[in-house]
């Protein structure tokens, strides 16, 4: 490309300016998207991170009769949404979601499917009491995941609408025992249900309605509401839901319901119904189909799993405010593990519920599947074992009870969730958690051209999409709790959790939200780890003494600042250490730091005076807990290590 005349001599007049430039020019601000400018702007949003005084959320209240056909694999419904809109604008359209279309052949997504199948089929729809002409609509509809719908009555600011759907599907079928497929079933004795309704997209404060399409990966962005669900299945399969059971009268042997009432009186695992149970008239009543009712308050989503071979366990958790809750377990007898499950689950509900929030809901279920680890609202479909059972039971937190946009930014669940993972497994096995070198692991990933910054829609982030999701969060919050101190990271994110519980809180509020919780402006940590891909790479450059002080050089090579943290180790006699202002001494070793703000006049280099007295310094570590990102840790630490030898 030529350069114009006019740019050439620009240039040419500001390269000499370069020597005046700082040498790195920290950003110390946060991004503000228009999206979020206008949730200031109207009040729905707040700088200190809480909802603003006018914010607001749609709210979807379902009613849902469903029938399973094992032998065609057919789940057929229909339902009635009533939409509250409380907005101060009136709703023209709908945005309804049939994910159940990611199997259509033509469908786009973001992996392969299991399975491929003809989709959903809409064979009724009325909006607010107008029928709409569903064949004139099929072909569009077909094959993509959003459908528009507009409303010939639109639905008023502060009033209420009706949508009612009827459809069908051939749920697909996936290898038996192969996991990894939340919508799917094992031949015709197990079906996991998630997805299986038509459902209203998120409508809200900063983008109206949520239109990305599901592609498989990225998940999920849901209005609360209540559910009323009615599961028409073959007596003798046993229902796992969202959800209570409310007609268990109606569908259960008084042996069945005479263990469930034990179920909370003690931490033992029960069998509700084992192997040489299963059948109507003892597991379940007698007859030909059986209708199990269940209802669900202030949830986000609903699914279910039955199966005509599952065996049921039970056992309890103890909540805070809510004391002991029932927690289901069915699972296929050859699955042995699941025995192991009870124990888990408990802990992690109790966990969690004393962590962050108290878990809000009189039940937990999690059913065996083909899905090996998938979370909903009262519900996980998960495989045994520990690692998988306490992470998705830690989604029950976040998008369940705070209402993320997972869709977009899928770290505010799952990498939370990843976060939160560590120190609840640390605590199931009784030992210290282990945060130092997390952050630190991030420096040897920054700079790769395949990662995309935490901001990007989770829907177009690329190869590195699991890393982005799920594991740069945890390092971020290792680094602030490096800064800050862990418990205080814990402290703040359960303040953050209980002000937005049963909201939708943005990126935007949670840094805000943080910045008030810790009364400082981290808008320099914030841009760095969420908009930028930059790790901060520090290093001590030299260490000299000059007047009986010591002078440590420290450098940081990259573009995110990091507070200097240096450990001193001192030789174990001589004479008593001088104290210093920022230095925190035990024993033979003083920890001294000195805050972020010495970065941001650009220089990369910060000369560190100590100040001890004249006892011998024997080693000086920078960043001693490991919690700032690194790609060459080798050389944080004084004397340098010795080089390995060659051997002759």
């Amino acid at each position: 490309m030529r350069i114009p005349v006019l740019l050439l001599a620009t240039l040419t007049v500001a390269v000499p300016l370069t020597a005046q430039m700082p040498e790195r020019a920290v950003r110390r601000t946060i991004p503000i998207t228009n999206a979020f400018q206008r949730g200031l702007n109207a009040g729905t949003r707040d700088s200190t991170g809480r909802p603003g005084a006018k914010y607001w959320q749609l709210r979807t209240d379902y009613s849902i009769d469903t029938r399973l056909d094992p032998v065609t694999g057919i789940v057929s419904g229909r339902e009635t949404v009533t939409i509250t809109n409380p907005s101060d604008s009136a709703l023209g359209e709908v945005s309804i979601r049939l994910d159940q279309n990611m199997f259509t052949a033509r469908a786009p997504r973001s992996r392969p499917a299991a399975a491929t199948t003809s989709g959903m089929t809409i064979t009724r729809m009325r909006a607010n009491g107008r029928d709409i002409n569903v064949d004139s609509l099929a072909d569009r509809w077909s094959t993509t995941t959003l459908v528009r719908l507009r409303l010939e009555t639109p639905i008023a600011a502060g009033g209420t609408g009706t949508v009612e759907v009827s459809w069908a599907f051939k749920v697909p079928v996936i290898p038996e025992g192969r996991r990894g497929n939340r919508m799917g079933a094992w031949g015709t004795k197990l079906f996991q249900q998630a997805q299986w309704y038509p459902r209203v997209a998120n409508y809200d404060d900063l983008r109206g309605w949520d239109r990305d399409p599901y592609m498989g990966s990225s998940e999920f962005y849901n209005n609360f509401g209540n559910f009323d669900v009615r599961i028409d299945v073959p007596a003798g399969w046993l229902v796992g839901s969202t959800g209570q059971l409310v007609n268990a009268g109606e569908v259960l042997t008084p042996m069945v319901l005479e263990r469930l009432g034990r179920v909370t009186e003690s931490d033992s695992q029960i069998v509700i119904v084992g192997p040489e149970e299963r059948a109507a008239g003892t597991s379940t009543v007698a007859g030909s189909r059986l209708v199990w009712h269940f209802v669900a308050d202030s949830v986000a989503d609903f699914a279910w799993a039955a199966s005509s071979e599952y065996v049921w366990d039970a056992t309890r958790a103890t909540i805070p405010g809510l004391g002991p809750i029932p927690i289901y377990l069915l699972y296929l007898p050859e699955n042995a593990r699941y025995k192991q499950t009870g124990a888990m689950a408990r802990h992690a509900l109790e966990f969690y519920s004393n962590l962050w929030m108290p878990y809000a809901w009189p039940v937990f279920t999690q059913v065996d599947g083909p899905e090996g680890g998938m979370e909903y609202p009262m519900l996980t479909m998960s495989g045994p074992g520990f690692g998988v059972t306490d992470h998705e039971i830690g989604h029950e937190w976040w998008p369940m009870m705070v209402g993320v946009n997972e869709t977009w930014y899928g770290w505010m669940d799952e990498g939370f969730n990843s976060y939160m993972n560590i120190l609840s497994g640390a605590a199931f096995q009784m030992k210290p958690a282990e945060l130092n070198g997390v952050g630190q692991r991030y420096g040897a990933i920054s700079g790769n051209e395949y990662e995309l910054n935490m901001m990007t829609d989770a829907n177009f982030s690329g190869p590195m999409y699991g890393f982005t999701t799920y594991s740069k969060a945890p390092m971020m919050l290792s680094m602030l709790g490096g800064m800050v101190g862990d418990s205080n990271v814990t402290r703040a994110v359960s303040n953050y959790a209980k002000t937005w519980r049963f909201k939708h809180p943005s990126p935007w509020d949670f840094m805000f939200a943080m910045n008030r919780e810790f009364q400082t402006d981290l808008g320099w940590f914030w841009y760095y780890w969420l908009f930028t891909t930059e790790s901060s790479d520090g290093s001590i450059a030299s260490v000299t003494n000059s007047s009986g002080k010591t002078y440590v050089t420290v450098k940081q090579d990259g573009e995110m600042p990091a507070p200097v943290i240096l450990q001193v180790e001192f030789a174990a006699d001589g004479p008593a250490l001088n104290p210093m202002r920022n230095a925190v001494i035990a024993g033979n070793t003083a920890t001294v730091t000195w805050p972020v703000d010495v970065w941001f006049n650009g220089s990369r280099t910060f000369v560190a005076e100590l100040n001890f007295g004249s006892r011998k310094i024997e080693r000086i570590t920078y960043d001693p807990e490991r919690r700032f990102p690194d790609s060459n840790p080798a050389d944080n630490s004084w004397p340098a290590a010795a080089a390995p030898t060659t051997p002759n």
